[in-house]
């Protein structure tokens, strides 16, 4: 071992002299060349993020759903020039694949008054994303597939899902528990516990008809289901199914079903149905052919020679005795569900519902007002409510009291009298 050489001593001497930096110096290194207003920004920035994130969770909206980048990377004059160089894609079908599942796969495509060709895929399309009977694009030169095509279904099909959920729940619904029941066991009961039905070896029940006189909460349930459930509603009127030309509804219905189908679970609600679904009769003219062709195309629809798949229908209707027998056979409704008149329990806890949300004074006896109110349906008695409100509202006061009440039943339940509906219902069934 040799002496170590003055050179060595003085680095060790180094060594032992550097003193490592601590947090407020190197705090304060990161201040150099920044501006005197550069933290309160920082925080700013970070502050319109959370809040941003914040709006976007209550709106329900992702970053996936957006799909763009921050504004300052926007890049419009390249993305209108890369637009207007690519070519635009045509539509085909994709009738038939030669030797599918292998690498010499070929398909076999329609272009619409053009020709058929037998074509391969493009760079960008995998041989999973494409099967028989697709809609797809294709190049104009040399007809290779690039782009699969989602079913082509009319918008005004597509407009009728309702994609908001109703804020009605089964709690707004009063004096129709035994309704609610039956009908939450066609809808839900299948959908939270199929293993029941499977055990039991039987098919759950996929239909429902609501009938009942005006005013007496078919819609209003149906609005509850749609709130409580988590899989697709559509809801359909029947008078929107009325084509002016021939086969125009039949093809509405048929997609309607189609778009249902390929849904996991769907609920189809059919208001007012006895604009399409009445019975059948020749009145010599062939007005009515129409409307008949739309009503035998759901009938097939609902249990003709395709399977119907996990697909609920609800129909309603107030005049249930107009209905073609085809459309009311098991197997199609299963269930009919009447919702008659509300008894004075009924009618009773329908007052505490409406006026739950109102300004009452206290001690009200909602027993008494509605035993003043008989034979009156739901929505006579939500009139009810509202002009007791407009009472008050015309004398001035901040509550309703029972006097409104009062004067608002001898307003609306026997000024109104001749305007009911429901003897003329009682007389049809």
């Amino acid at each position: 071992m040799g002496v170590p050489s003055a050179e060595d001593v003085e680095f060790g001497d180094a060594d032992k002299k550097i003193i490592p930096l601590d947090e407020d110096d190197i705090a304060l290194l990161k201040t150099y060349g920044l501006g005197a207003y550069n933290d309160a920004i920082k925080d700013l920035e970070n502050d319109l993020k959370t809040i941003s994130k914040r709006v976007n969770d209550l709106c329900g909206i992702k970053e996936s759903d957006t799909g763009l980048a921050p504004p300052s990377q926007w890049d419009l004059t390249a993305d209108k020039q890369a637009f207007q160089e690519q070519q635009p894609l045509q539509v085909a079908r994709c009738t038939k694949i030669i030797n599918p599942g292998t690498e010499d796969a070929q398909y076999v495509i329609n272009v619409k008054q053009i020709a058929k060709f037998v074509v391969g895929l493009g760079n960008e399309v995998a041989p999973t994303d494409i099967e028989e009977g697709m809609r797809v694009g294709v190049d104009r030169n040399k007809y290779f597939i690039q782009l699969p095509l989602p079913p082509k279904i009319d918008p005004s099909v597509t407009m009728m899902t309702v994609e908001e959920k109703p804020d009605v729940t089964y709690g707004d619904v009063g004096g129709s528990k035994e309704q609610i029941e039956k009908l939450r066991e066609v809808v839900e009961l299948p959908l939270l516990h199929p293993e029941k039905f499977a055990k039991l070896g039987i098919d759950p029940p996929k239909g429902v008809l609501c009938y009942g006189p005006p005013g007496t909460g078919k819609t209003l349930l149906a609005r509850a289901v749609a709130n409580r459930t988590d899989a697709c509603f559509i809801r359909v009127i029947g008078s929107e199914l009325v084509q002016k030309y021939v086969g125009e509804g039949a093809r509405l219905v048929r997609e309607l079903f189609q778009m249902a189908r390929s849904k996991k679970a769907c609920l189809i609600f059919f208001d007012e149905v006895d604009a399409i679904g009445g019975a059948r009769f020749d009145d010599g003219q062939g007005g009515d052919n129409e409307v008949q062709r739309t009503m035998l195309e759901i009938v097939n629809q609902l249990d003709g020679f395709d399977a119907r798949g996990n697909i609920k229908v609800l129909m309603a209707t107030n005049r249930p005795d107009t209905l073609d027998p085809a459309l009311l056979r098991p197997g199609r409704l299963d269930r009919k569900v009447e919702f008659g008149l509300p008894d004075l329990e009924s009618r009773t806890q329908i007052f505490k519902i409406h006026t739950r949300s109102m300004a009452v004074e206290r001690d009200i006896r909602y027993e008494l007002l509605a035993r003043l109110c008989p034979n009156a349906t739901g929505a006579e008695i939500h009139s009810v409510c509202t002009e007791a409100g407009m009472f008050a509202i015309r004398q001035r006061r901040k509550t309703v009291g029972e006097k409104d009440f009062l004067d608002a039943i001898n307003k609306v339940i026997k000024g109104y009298q001749k305007f009911s509906s429901t003897a003329k219902y009682m007389q049809y069934n």
